[in-house]
């Protein structure tokens, strides 16, 4: 199916770009959620009368995700839950879970914005890409540790120190 972008996509092109997608994907994510429009004659034109106002949206939410990306940059989040002796969680942290210790910190994103490619399942120290608008990203640090001392013991492992939240489960 051919779409006309109605804001950049990651791996599939920017604002205006006429691409061609599965029609599944069109359908069930890009159409419902706005991101893009089906090729035909009325939507080329709704475009063009829109495009302006598309761009100024696009760059008024990158100055946003500017400065949360200023707020969230360096820091480190704690979340303290049981594992094993061998470091085996007996739960997981999601991206659910990320989101709720930021929420708790005063920075709202969405779990979608949250790129965890799968759960972490072991105590440490892990790096976590977060997508705050398609050209801005951060990374933050998530620490899984059993204690409050723990995690402080596997931070001072690593030197450069920000900022550490922590969460009791």
């Amino acid at each position: 199916m051919d779409i006309i972008l109605l804001e950049r996509i990651k791996n599939l092109g920017q604002m205006g770009d006429r691409v061609s997608v599965k029609s599944g994907y069109a359908r069930n994510f890009l159409i419902p959620l706005k991101k893009a429009l089906r090729v035909n004659e009325e939507n080329i034109k709704r475009f063009e009368n829109e495009k302006i106002k598309l761009e100024a949206n696009n760059l008024e939410t990158k100055k946003q995700a500017e400065k949360l990306q200023e707020k969230i940059k360096g820091k480190k989040f704690v979340l303290i839950r049981s594992a094993s002796e061998s470091g085996s969680l007996y739960g997981s942290v999601t991206a659910r879970d990320i989101q709720l210790i930021m929420q708790e910190n005063d920075i709202t994103i969405n779990k979608s914005q949250i790129e965890l490619n799968s759960t972490i399942k072991e105590l440490g120290i892990v790096t976590v890409p977060i997508n705050l608008h398609p050209e801005v990203s951060v990374e933050i640090e998530i620490i899984v540790a059993r204690s409050e001392e723990e995690a402080l013991a596997q931070d001072n492992k690593k030197v450069e120190t920000e900022e550490v939240i922590i969460q009791k489960n």
